[in-house]
């Protein structure tokens, strides 16, 4: 696929199609390069609103694209589709992230940074983050844990996934690690794979409280929890403050 690795200019009219990367554009300091981003690019919230929406992850609006004349496009490989990012990148510089674990992410990081004359920027948040992971302290003993993303059908995170490694990361067993990606999975499976807790993720299907007392009832044996799949997912700036989510969800549950 077309896509650029470099670009021989600093860029001035920047699309985000991912919601994290997004993110981290504006903590880099380049707000006010951004023209487009998606309607799902939430944060931050008060600068993301005024931005120009370009679709969805995965529905592009071309014509509007078009307008904004974009001289960089970031995208991701799972969180966009690839006609869409394909027919993009006949026209405009893109760039694609492919993110499985916290070292591509901190790769990502560094590779905006690059393209966007921000790396020394993108250097420090890299350090921090990085810091930040090597004090984070694993649950012990290993709780065993299912972590669903999506109803109807129920989807669970399993390996190659940035969610598996943040779970990892905080002393988790997946117990769908031996599935890749994101296998769906039935209230029977949960049941037969006796995990400890069940994760409700907040995003991307919103997990409320009445999911809750759903699968508790369908679940006596498990504890579910809900939890904020920001924290879990999102792989830009936003890891800043994943190691204390992390610290205080583990301590609760340990306490």
């Amino acid at each position: 696929m077309p896509f650029v690795e470099s670009i021989p200019y600093t860029p001035q009219r920047i699309v985000s199609l991912v919601p994290s990367q997004t993110e981290l554009l504006f903590h880099l300091g380049l707000g006010e390069r951004v023209v487009g981003v998606t309607k799902f690019c939430i944060h931050p919230a008060e600068q993301t609103q005024r931005i120009t929406k370009v679709g969805g992850t995965k529905q592009f609006r071309f014509p509007v694209i078009e307008q904004l004349q974009p001289d960089l496009i970031l995208g991701n490989k799972e969180e966009n589709y690839q006609e869409g990012i394909e027919q993009l990148a006949v026209r405009y510089p893109v760039w694609i992230s492919d993110i499985f674990d916290l070292s591509d992410a901190l790769g990502m990081i560094s590779k905006v940074g690059s393209l966007t004359g921000k790396s020394a920027q993108a250097t420090e948040l890299v350090k921090k983050i990085a810091e930040g992971f090597r004090s984070l302290k694993p649950i012990t003993p290993p709780p065993k844990v299912a972590y669903l993303i999506w109803k109807k059908p129920y989807m669970a995170a399993g390996s190659l996934t940035f969610i598996h490694d943040m779970l990892i990361r905080c002393g988790f067993t997946n117990v769908f690690g031996p599935l890749s990606r994101y296998p769906e999975v039935t209230v029977s499976d949960l049941a037969d794979a006796r995990a400890d807790y069940v994760f409700l993720s907040s995003e991307p299907y919103p997990f409320r409280e009445k999911d809750l007392q759903e699968l508790q009832t369908a679940l006596p044996a498990s504890r579910i929890v809900l939890v904020d799949g920001e924290m879990f997912s999102w792989y830009g700036s936003r890891l800043l403050h994943s190691v204390l989510y992390f610290q205080s969800l583990t301590g609760q549950l340990a306490g």
